[in-house]
């Protein structure tokens, strides 16, 4: 039987192998063809999609649920279907008797496979999960939320002043707390004279004011004293979301959480989304709904963690990209698949959460961040908030690596922004071996530049792979792919050691030296772990990689020449995937450009300490409207040398740029012109050209 990566390239299948039914994994994105009565159990261990059983298969532990999705996934070119997968047997049966299996899901020992399917693998449900990378942080944030709790004494009724118990509330609060014309929340209308009553006619009202001048707004009442007020900054991501739960009242981050972003089912990248919305008349609400109800799981979590009542949250932050940020929103993102990529609303957006069924207090408001252009969204607002290339005097670039690079370069003066069309290999999603990074993935690697063997780490696991008690520790979560961090470093290594050219062509006269590196059909491979599940680097994920970092340093360059400079002082990493990448093999790579290394930082989920400033400091939020609209948005698509930059920077670091900041650190390789037999692609054949 054969199994499918990801996405690396294999043999011609037998025509039986042919007809047995696709299963695609969700959130890894692995895929293989089974035969028909094959369990979905076993397809996972096959493919190596952690999925946990404890009782080895016979349903009596319900930790191996799945959920099966019902459509079409063009991008894939699967129709999958409940009809797809064998009828609930007695095994299950007798487990839901014991024990309840939530709505929508299958034990995956019983369920076996019957056509083409869509499988997710709930995260609660999963010890090993992706590990999510997006921490609080520990700035210091000047506190001047939204919202304010005022405690108020109101008068008993009176028959000689017929006034009603909410007008002399609202006189209460205008007399005590200087709060005058203030609206008033429909939700509360029908419980004021109850709440009233219940405290004794002593009551906390939260009152909501985010403009200057706007009319204060009140949006909860609680009887008596009530002393708790909290609020969520999130980031949606395309990939993963992040929450911070915090006090509004001590500016204290209370709990963080994180999950996959079950949008991922739809399409790995933000264009595939597009794509599953223009061609399913319901993908819109179908992806609205489930990043919805992946923010209310998440609410609920954190909430749960620190012992908070959700009916307390009254504020909410949230930053996306314009894809995540119209689909959140319930808004059709089709415009932003096409030129001239449009945005609904660029501005930034208020809201009740009642208005986007928000699982918190029906009168909490929410606030998200303005986007800054087409494809460069809240998320990139928030980063810039956090960062502030436009309170600098030096040359600042801002990068946040994800499917689609947002691209910020700037100082005082001026700001200039871009998004490039980075695409997910960088997550592993185009990678023979890649993996999202999670229990088990190889997330660093060293390579010796004589022998060619290798050495890494793997998360999970706290020593390299060639201290004694590796293999002993790797064994209990197995050594299951590449993260994103290693495919950086495995290929720029590979480079330093002379077994790919500056072209990226695999160099196969190498393989007389070295079992390291294989034939792999017309191109060479280099074999990074061998065994059970062998690892290796095809020249197809050299190539990916190739493009997209191509992609960002053209993105970069083309930004750096509308601001007038060679060369920028300070380089910021934003995101989950910067905040593991080591900047040494990032510039090796080509993956920026050069700069002083230790001006070369990661600086975490920017985009979530945006939003985490916004929600504590009403403040931050002018600031941060002011600031997008100075800033001047370039679009890579329009611009004649994009394409010039690009051609370059598939060269590794770079065909044209000189790097002389990285020289200091490391020794670049000669540039050599790879032998035919090592090249594919055309690579062998092709004339070196001298440095300029």
């Amino acid at each position: 039987m054969r199994i499918d990566g990801t996405s690396e390239n294999h043999s011609a299948m037998s025509e039986a192998s042919q007809k047995d039914p696709l299963v695609l994994f969700m959130p890894s994105g692995k895929r293989g063809r089974f035969p028909v009565g094959t369990s979905v159990l076993d397809a996972a261990r096959k493919l190596g999609v952690y999925v946990e059983s404890v009782c080895g298969g016979r349903a009596t532990c319900g930790r191996c649920q799945i959920e099966v999705q019902e459509g079409s996934f063009a991008k894939h070119k699967i129709i999958s279907s409940y009809d797809h997968i064998s009828p609930v047997g007695p095994k299950e049966e007798r487990y839901a008797e014991v024990r309840k299996i939530p709505e929508g899901r299958r034990l995956s020992c019983s369920a076996q496979i019957l056509g083409d399917l869509v499988v997710d693998v709930p995260q609660d449900t999963v010890v090993n999960a992706q590990v999510i990378r997006k921490a609080a942080t520990d700035r210091v944030i000047e506190r001047n939320p939204a919202i304010q709790l005022c405690y108020v004494e109101v008068d008993e009724p009176d028959m000689h002043k017929p006034l009603g118990d909410l007008d002399r509330l609202k006189l209460m609060l205008e007399k005590d707390w200087g709060w005058q014309n203030i609206l008033v929340s429909q939700h509360l209308l029908p419980d004021v004279q109850k709440t009233l009553r219940k405290g004794n006619w002593g009551v906390t009202a939260a009152i909501h004011r985010d403009l200057e001048g706007s009319r204060p707004n009140l949006i909860a009442l609680w009887p008596g004293l009530h002393n708790e007020a909290y609020g969520i900054a999130c980031d949606i991501g395309s990939t993963t979301i992040a929450m911070h739960l915090v006090s509004l009242l001590s500016g204290r981050i209370v709990a963080s959480s994180g999950t996959s972003n079950p949008q991922i089912r739809f399409g790995e990248d933000l264009m595939s989304r597009v794509s599953y919305v223009m061609m399913n008349p319901d993908g819109r609400e179908a992806m609205t709904k489930a990043v919805r109800q992946a923010i209310n799981d998440l609410t609920a979590r954190v909430c749960a963690e620190a012992g908070v009542n959700p009916n307390d949250i009254l504020d909410a932050v949230f930053v996306a990209n314009p894809i995540m940020h119209h689909l959140f929103l319930g808004i059709d993102p089709t415009e932003l698949g096409q030129a001239p990529f449009a945005l609904a609303v660029s501005g930034e957006v208020h809201t009740w959460s009642r208005e986007i069924d928000l699982a918190i207090n029906h009168g909490a408001r929410v606030y998200m961040l303005p986007c800054i252009a087409g494809h460069v969204g809240a998320d990139a607002a928030g980063a810039t908030l956090a960062e502030g290339p436009y309170r600098q005097d030096r040359m600042m670039l801002l990068v946040d690596v994800g499917t689609n690079a947002e691209i910020v370069l700037g100082n005082r003066d001026r700001v200039v922004a871009a998004s490039s069309p980075t695409g997910p290999a960088f997550e592993g999603a185009e990678i023979s071996s890649g993996q999202r990074a999670a229990p088990g993935a190889i997330e660093r690697v060293r390579i010796d530049p004589v022998t060619f063997e290798p050495k890494y780490r793997v998360i999970g696991v706290d020593m390299w792979s060639d201290e004694e008690g590796f293999e002993e520790a790797a064994s209990k979560i197995g050594v299951t792919g590449i993260c994103g961090s290693a495919i950086i470093e495995v290929v720029a290594e590979m480079y330093l050691a002379g077994i790919i050219s500056e072209d990226g062509v695999v160099d196969g006269s190498l393989a007389e030296r070295s079992p390291r590196i294989i034939a792999n059909g017309r191109t060479f491979s280099y074999l990074l772990r061998d065994g059970e599940q062998r690892i290796t680097v095809t020249q197809n994920d050299v190539r990916a990689i190739q493009l997209a970092k191509a992609a960002l340093y053209a993105g970069i360059k083309l930004l750096m020449e509308k601001q007038g400079v060679e060369h920028v002082d300070m380089i910021r990493f934003a995101g989950a995937f910067g905040s593991f990448i080591d900047p040494k093999y990032a510039m090796v790579l080509g993956l920026i450009p050069d700069c002083d290394l230790a001006e070369v930082k990661a600086v975490g989920n920017a985009a979530g300490t945006g939003a985490l400033m916004a929600l504590l400091n009403r403040d931050s939020r002018r600031e941060i409207e002011r600031a997008v609209n100075r800033i001047e948005k370039i679009e890579t698509a329009l611009e004649p040398k994009f394409q010039e930059f690009f051609v370059h920077a598939m060269a590794l670091p770079n065909k044209v740029d000189a790097f002389p900041c990285l020289s200091t650190v490391v020794t670049l390789p000669a540039r050599k012109v790879p032998t035919d037999d090592g090249g594919g692609e055309g690579g062998g054949r092709r004339r070196r050209r001298s440095r300029e």
